[in-house]
């Protein structure tokens, strides 16, 4: 009943604050990742930032019910395969148009897959946002020269595994009894397995590799927290699909911190496709 009722309502403005705020977060955490050109480095750091913020989640949550983990335990390995795929785009890609496809690919996605597995289904005001959010965000791939194809692969790949995430944490959260145990465990869980090979692989190196980055790599970790953990509610409150579309509007804040700390150009096309995405975010709130 909650997965119908909430297709029909639409998404509550108070969850499109929320997830708009999340959208923000995310763009600024993947362009501190982008920024620090050691990768296995610079995710070694966020993981860990995101597990320091993570435990104190856990110690004042309730455990997550028990119905609740097999799609935790699924989420966890699906989330180290996506900052595996995110840490090779980085490495081969650019960050205006690598971050676009892998986060563009996955609303539409979300949207089947929410359909199948979750039994919702969207109205036509929903689609249509869903599918304009998806155009504006489309419009960003090829601003600025054909992306390299093994980044590409990587980004549409990366996409395909925030959509799986996506749709699974979806129906975890929503029976695992509460927010808080299921994020800060899924966040405790998914952050460890990157910073153990991390200092096994640079053993003798690491805290001098880490030191002139370390403040900025926890604090992305920290903003990485916030942003799925501001999803995560959104999605006990709304239906997947547009709360996956409205996520994706972290784009243009990646465009915008393109154009200023990595000296990409925004220009009209990146314009024309803020101003889709807008008005995808009105069609679906």
């Amino acid at each position: 009943m909650f997965h119908a009722a909430a297709a029909q309502a639409g998404v509550p403005a108070s969850v499109v604050a929320a997830v708009l705020v999340a959208a923000i977060a995310h763009a600024s955490w993947n362009s501190i990742a982008h920024g620090i050109k050691d990768q296995l480095i610079s995710f070694a750091l966020l993981s860990m930032g995101g597990a320091a913020c993570a435990v104190p989640i856990v110690l004042l949550s309730a455990t997550p019910d028990r119905r609740a983990l097999p799609f935790l335990g699924t989420s966890v390995l699906l989330h180290v395969l996506y900052n595996l795929l995110l840490m090779r785009c980085y490495r081969i890609g650019e960050f205006s148009q690598v971050y676009p496809v892998a986060r563009g690919t996955s609303p539409l996605v979300v949207t089947v897959l929410s359909a199948i597995f979750v039994g919702e289904q969207p109205g036509l005001r929903e689609i249509g946002g869903v599918l304009t959010i998806s155009v504006g965000l489309g419009c960003l791939v090829f601003i600025g020269g054909r992306p390299d194809r093994r980044a590409l692969l990587a980004a549409f790949a990366t996409g395909l595994t925030i959509a799986a995430y996506t749709t699974v944490d979806g129906i975890g959260i929503r029976r695992s009894g509460g927010t808080g145990g299921y994020t800060g465990w899924l966040m405790l869980t998914e952050c460890l397995p990157i910073p153990i090979v991390a200092l096994w692989l640079r053993r003798h190196t690491f805290m001098s590799d880490i030191r002139p980055v370390w403040w900025r790599g926890l604090l992305g970790g920290c903003f990485s927290v916030l942003a799925y953990a501001l999803v995560l509610w959104a999605q006990t409150r709304g239906a997947l699909a547009p709360i996956a579309a409205l996520r994706e509007t972290s784009i243009i804040v990646g465009a915008i911190i393109g154009a200023v700390f990595f000296r990409e150009r925004f220009g009209r096309p990146r314009i024309v496709a803020t101003v889709l995405v807008v008005c995808g975010i009105v069609l679906i709130s």
